[in-house]
C-alpha cells in the first residue's frame, strides 16, 4: 500500500512537473513570436524610413517656401527611426504618418509634382509600405493578444507569475491617428 501511494504520488508530481514545462514553453513561444512580428514591423518601419529621404528630396525643390512641412517630416521620421519601445515607436510613428498626411495634401496644391513620375511612384512605394505596416501591426497585436490572454488564464498564470513574465504592450494608435480623417470636396 505504501509502494502504490508512493508511485502515485510519483506520477501527479512528474505531471505536474510535465504541465509545468508545457506551459512555461507555450509562454516562451508566444514571447518570441511577439519578437518575430516586431521584427516584420521594423523591417516595414525600416523600408518607409528610407523612403521618406527620396519623397523630400523630390518635393524640395517645387515646394522651397513650404520649408516647415517638410521640416516636420524630417524630424517626425528622426524621431521614428530612434524609438526605442513599443509605445515609443507607436507615438513616433503616428506623428510620422500626420506629417506625411500634410505633405501629401500640400502636394495637392503643385500640379508639377502631382505630375512628376519620381513622386508619384515614390508615393506608390509609400502607400504599398503603408499597407504593408498595417498587416504588420496587426499580427503583432494579435500575436500580444494569444501572449497576455495565456499568462493571465489559470492554471498558466501560476507559471507567468513564478517566472516573471510581463504583459506585452500592443502597437496602438494615438492621437489624431484615431480618429478619421476629414474628406473635403470643395462642395457645400
Amino acid at each position: 500500500m505504501i509502494l502504490y501511494s508512493a508511485i502515485v504520488l510519483f506520477v501527479i508530481i512528474g505531471l505536474i512537473v510535465l504541465w509545468a514545462v508545457f506551459a512555461y514553453n507555450a509562454l516562451i513561444s508566444l514571447k518570441i513570436q511577439i519578437d518575430n512580428a516586431w521584427g516584420q514591423i521594423d523591417v516595414q518601419l525600416k523600408r518607409r524610413h528610407d523612403l521618406i529621404p527620396n519623397l523630400v528630396n523630390v518635393v524640395k525643390e517645387a515646394m522651397a517656401f513650404e520649408k516647415s512641412t517638410l521640416q516636420a517630416v524630417i524630424e517626425a521620421r528622426a524621431k521614428a527611426a530612434g524609438a526605442q519601445s513599443v509605445p515609443e515607436a507607436a507615438g513616433a510613428e503616428n506623428m510620422l504618418t500626420q506629417a506625411l498626411g500634410k505633405l501629401f495634401a500640400l502636394v495637392e496644391n503643385y500640379p508639377d509634382l502631382k505630375s512628376n513620375a519620381n513622386l508619384m511612384q515614390l508615393h506608390e512605394e509609400l502607400a504599398s509600405t503603408e499597407n504593408r505596416i498595417g498587416f504588420a501591426r496587426q499580427f503583432y497585436n494579435d500575436v500580444v493578444a494569444q501572449y497576455n490572454t495565456k499568462q493571465a488564464v489559470f492554471p498558466t498564470v501560476i507559471i507567468a507569475s513564478l517566472m516573471g513574465f510581463a504583459k506585452a504592450d500592443f502597437f496602438e494608435a494615438i492621437g489624431a491617428e484615431r480618429n478619421a480623417p476629414k474628406v473635403d470636396f470643395g462642395g457645400k
